[in-house]
């Protein structure tokens, strides 16, 4: 399955694909009035969209985010992996953190004419993800249509920015600095010349749906058990993805441990990486691997058992 390239993300890619595949994000403001800034920090959730590496923020115009900008522009936004459905079920049991990253910045905001093209763009991308959808083939639209909607899909979330039903105020989030906190949360800094050349992967904005419609499908996870045992040599009981890009992805399996307790050996759940031979452009492309590594893993368990 490995190539001669690269079979992994660089941090800097990683970074730009969290932030790619998320929609939605906590940001801090500094607390401040008429005096000037104070030392207490203002937190709240708010919806944005990724264009050209830079992110593009809605706060609701009630939101004190409003008035703490204005005396001090200051801000950091967090953003998670979006882990939605049977996979933040079993993070939460296993105690682990999905990946994320924080970027400290200038929460700017934008001129009427630059924030009614901030909200072509939001039309931009629910057009664009529909369309993706409407013109995917049934193996892919298979995968896709098994997640959650509500959970996974960036259009439903965002068309609530556009439906009327309340007033917000766009910002542009100037980037100065950016850390990638891992599962275990440990923090890793960001060169930013890294964070500005790296482009966002193309399976990204899908990601979401990709992970969960595999995780909901018995089929598919039993797929990834089998991936476990026939490349890996790794004897899974279960098994669930855990993260998509083009080179690859990534499933947490539920191996035996080497520690022995009361004579008995305890499973834990062990994080492997599957390669690609040849990296996946499009999601067509990602889910046309996964059928030719499931039809290939099928072979070969056939063939140890004799039956071909």
């Amino acid at each position: 399955m490995k190539g001669s390239k690269a079979t992994v993300l660089t941090l800097a890619e990683k970074c730009k694909n969290i932030l790619a595949s998320n929609w939605q994000a906590r940001l801090n403001t500094i607390k401040a009035d008429a005096k000037g800034s104070k030392e207490d920090l203002h937190t709240s959730k708010v919806k944005y969209i990724l264009k050209k590496g830079r992110p593009y923020i809605w706060i609701p115009e009630k939101d004190v985010h409003n008035v703490n900008t204005i005396i001090d522009e200051r801000g950091s936004l967090a953003v998670a992996c979006p882990f939605p459905g049977p996979l933040a079920n079993l993070l939460r049991s296993i105690k682990k953190l999905p990946e994320r990253i924080a970027l400290l910045g200038d929460v700017c905001p934008l001129k009427d004419g630059m924030a009614q093209l901030a909200m072509g763009s939001i039309k931009e991308v629910i057009q664009s993800e529909q369309r993706a959808m409407n013109e995917s083939t049934y193996t892919v639209s298979s995968v896709l249509n098994s997640s959650n909607l509500i959970t996974t899909s960036r259009s439903e979330s965002l068309k609530e920015l556009l439906d009327g039903g309340g007033k917000y105020r766009v910002y542009r989030f100037n980037i100065r600095s950016c850390m990638f906190v891992d599962g275990y949360g440990r923090t890793h800094e960001v060169e930013s010349e890294d964070f500005e050349r790296s482009k966002v992967d193309p399976l990204a904005s899908f990601s979401a749906k990709l992970i969960d419609g595999i995780n909901r499908s018995e089929a598919r996870r039993r797929a990834l058990i089998l991936f476990c045992l026939i490349y890996l040599n790794a004897n899974a009981r279960d098994a669930f993805m855990v993260s998509v890009d083009r080179k690859g992805f990534d499933v947490l399996g539920k191996v035996l441990s080497a520690v022995i307790k009361d004579g008995q050996g305890e499973y834990l759940w062990k994080e492997f990486r599957f390669t690609f031979k040849e990296e996946a452009p499009d999601v067509e492309t990602f889910c046309h691997q996964l059928v030719q590594m499931e039809e290939e893993a099928v072979k070969k368990v056939s063939s140890y058992s004799g039956l071909t």
